[in-house]
């Protein structure tokens, strides 16, 4: 293990193979490809395996030595190893064998998946001497970095759309961070934040540390694995925004089948997105390696990027997984939402709706056989996303404080 860089390599461009130090960094200079972290296999294999996993703490660490840090990690030490939850109460309404939920909405601490790479990408932004953090938001990562950053002492900025949810901008004005509101969509906040990390000397989290921030994700696959007896789930069901998520899974399983940490063994990655919002699934279904960009237009604002940074990676994830990609409407990510709540008592936001509602049209379809097992990924608390849901879900039953009006009640 090198003393400054850990068990990382270099960063690596995914289309050229060039490589470049492991500084705050995205993109080849040569074919302007993303770069992402490229590890020393051969040192992992030899001080990371199933007994060394166990006996650590119960958090995302446990695998430290396949996370872009060269040191201990500073920030967010609690964050991750949530739930696998079996749900066999939404397995028999969806029609399927067997049917898991990995549950991000109880993640440490802003309730979604983004504490995962957040964690990562401030402990690394610490290690190069940032003392400001940022990102382009479309909620949960804002509420990320702001609460990581207060935890650690950074100073923060989040940039997010204007017609954000309020309950993400409260979620994240509470810690204290700068919140810059942009009247535009998430793809214009991500340019101007693109422009304000070229002149600014700021740890961009999802732009110039987007390589280390990135790999938080696998964190989530990692868990899947151990938490099912360390295999590869058959079928992962993913919403995807940027792709991103998605994509990290895909490597987190062939990372730990690499290392022998799990046996090798035929899986499929379904990706999930809302109708509003689509490039990739429609690219997808049309059995196309691009995607077009889209004006966002759906109550799955978590999911609202219209040109994806990952779409093409995603597109390739499905394509060699022999997985499949859909949409769902606003309705059926209601529907979804309530699915989740009414089987299992777990309350997603409208991300999860789209998982689960495009779960449910992929076993209908045979595209997910009805005989295999799966694995959902719920992504986000849908405390988050009331408004999306409020009228949708019916009304309190309002009586006096008089047992005759209660009983009138239950007779009817």
């Amino acid at each position: 293990m090198s003393e400054e860089n850990g068990y990382m390599k270099a960063l690596k461009c995914r289309e050229c193979g060039r490589e470049y130090p492991l500084t705050a960094n995205h993109v080849c200079e040569f074919d302007f490809g993303p770069l992402e972290v490229a590890y020393d296999y051969d040192l992992i294999r030899n001080s990371l395996n199933r007994e060394v996993i166990s006996r650590r703490p119960n958090s995302m660490w446990r695998y430290r030595e396949l996370l872009p840090v060269a040191k201990e990690p500073t920030v967010g030490l609690q964050v991750g190893y949530t739930p696998l939850v079996k749900a066999d109460r939404l397995a028999k309404r969806l029609g399927i064998r067997e049917l898991w939920i990995k549950n991000d909405t109880v993640n440490y601490p802003t309730l979604s998946f983004k504490d995962r790479v957040v964690s990562v990408a401030l402990s690394r932004s610490k290690e190069l001497g940032f003392d400001t953090v940022a990102c382009a938001s479309t909620g949960n990562l804002a509420n990320s970095v702001a609460a990581n950053a207060a935890s650690a002492g950074l100073r923060a900025f989040v940039f997010i759309p204007a017609d954000l949810e309020q309950g993400k901008i409260v979620n994240s004005l509470v810690y204290g961070p700068e919140v810059i509101s942009i009247k535009g969509h998430y793809d214009e906040v991500n340019r101007l934040c693109a422009e304000i990390a070229g002149k600014y000397s700021w740890a961009f989290v999802n732009v110039n540390m987007r390589p280390y921030y990135a790999e938080g994700s696998k964190s989530m696959g990692f868990e899947i694995m151990e938490q099912l007896g360390w295999e590869i789930p058959k079928h992962t069901v993913v919403c995807m925004a940027s792709g991103s998520l998605l994509t990290k899974i895909h490597k987190s399983y062939q990372e730990f089948s690499k290392l022998g940490i799990v046996d090798d063994s035929k899986y499929h990655i379904h990706g999930a997105q809302a109708t509003g919002c689509s490039p990739i699934t429609t690219a997808h279904k049309s059995s196309l390696d691009f995607f077009k960009p889209v004006k966002p237009d759906t109550i799955a604002k978590s999911l609202a990027i219209g040109t994806p940074a990952d779409g093409f990676y995603a597109l390739k994830v499905m394509r060699e997984t022999a997985g499949h990609g859909d949409d769902v409407s606003d309705d059926e990510i209601r529907e979804g939402i309530r699915l989740l709540a009414e089987c299992e008592g777990i309350f997603a936001e409208t991300a999860g709706g789209v998982t689960v509602g495009v779960a449910k049209k992929l076993i209908a379809n045979g595209q997910i056989p009805k005989d295999d097992s799966a694995v959902l990924c719920i992504t986000g608390n849908g405390l988050k996303t009331l408004d999306a849901v409020a009228g949708h879900v019916g009304r309190a039953k309002e009586i006096r404080p008089s047992l005759r009006e209660f009983e009138a009640l239950l007779g009817n």
